[in-house]
C-alpha cells in the first residue's frame, strides 16, 4: 500500500507536522505483520524503526543461557527506544521483537531517524516521549521485581498485556507467562489457579479471561 499524507494524518492522530507526513510517505513502508512474526531477533542490525498504527508487539531481552525476559509492550503510536538506540548506534540488536497480535505498522528507515532529528521539532519531541515512556517502563519493571511479590507480579503482568490487546480474554498458555516471568510453569499454573478461586480470572485452554 502506498502512503499518502491524508492517510498518515488521520492514523498518526496529527502528531507530525505536514512537512515531514511528506517525508514518511516517500519514504516509510506501510505492513501489515501477522501474530507470532518476528520484527528482530538479538544479533541483528536494525534496518527500520516501526511505528505501531495497530496492534501489539512484545519486547524481550534474553540472556547468554537463552532464556527470555519480557521488558514492555508497543501498542498504538508507539516505537521501539531500543531499536532507536541500536540504529543511532548502528549496533547489533539486544532484543527480541515478536507481534502478539496482528499489527498494522510504519517501518521508518533508520538513516532518517538521525536527519529527521534535526529538522523536524515533532520528531524530537515524538523520539524523546518514546525514550520517556520506555524508562517508565522499565522502571515499573524493576519496582515490580525488586518489591512485589511473584503473584503480585502475575497480576500486573496480566493487566498489562490485557490494556496492550485492549481485550479481556487473552491469548496465552502458562509456559508463556513463566518464560515472560522468568520463573517455572508450575509454579505460575498454582498461582492462576489461586486467582481463579478469588474470582479475578477466568482460566481457559491456553486462553485467561480477566473478570476484574
Amino acid at each position: 500500500m502506498k502512503l499518502t499524507n491524508e492517510f498518515l494524518q488521520e492514523r498518526l492522530n496529527g502528531q507530525f507536522e505536514h512537512l515531514l507526513l511528506d517525508e514518511i510517505a516517500k519514504t516509510g513502508q506501510y505492513k501489515r505483520v501477522s501474530a507470532g512474526s518476528y520484527l528482530i531477533r538479538p544479533g541483528e542490525y536494525i534496518r527500520s524503526v516501526p511505528i505501531i498504527l495497530h496492534g501489539s508487539v512484545k519486547i524481550m531481552r534474553p540472556d547468554k543461557e537463552g532464556r527470555e525476559a519480557l521488558l514492555y509492550y508497543l501498542g498504538g503510536m508507539d516505537a521501539c527506544a531500543m531499536s532507536l538506540t541500536c540504529c543511532l548506534g548502528s549496533k547489533q540488536s539486544e532484543i527480541t521483537a515478536v507481534v502478539e497480535e496482528d499489527t498494522e505498522l510504519i517501518a521508518i528507515p533508520v538513516d532518517k531517524v538521525d536527519e529527521w532529528m534535526c529538522r523536524f521539532s515533532t520528531w524530537k519531541q515524538f523520539v524523546f516521549q518514546t525514550y520517556q515512556k520506555r524508562f517508565d517502563n522499565l522502571l515499573a519493571t524493576v519496582d515490580e521485581v525488586i518489591f512485589q511479590k511473584l503473584d503480585e507480579r502475575l497480576l500486573a503482568y496480566l493487566h498489562k498485556k490485557a490494556q496492550s490487546c485492549g481485550c479481556r480474554v487473552l491469548s496465552i498458555t502458562h509456559e508463556e507467562i513463566a518464560q515472560d516471568l522468568a520463573t517455572s510453569r508450575e509454579v505460575i499454573s498454582r498461582l492462576l489457579k489461586q486467582l481463579e478461586r478469588n474470582g479475578v480470572l477466568k482460566l481457559m485452554r491456553n486462553k485467561i479471561e480477566m473478570l476484574s
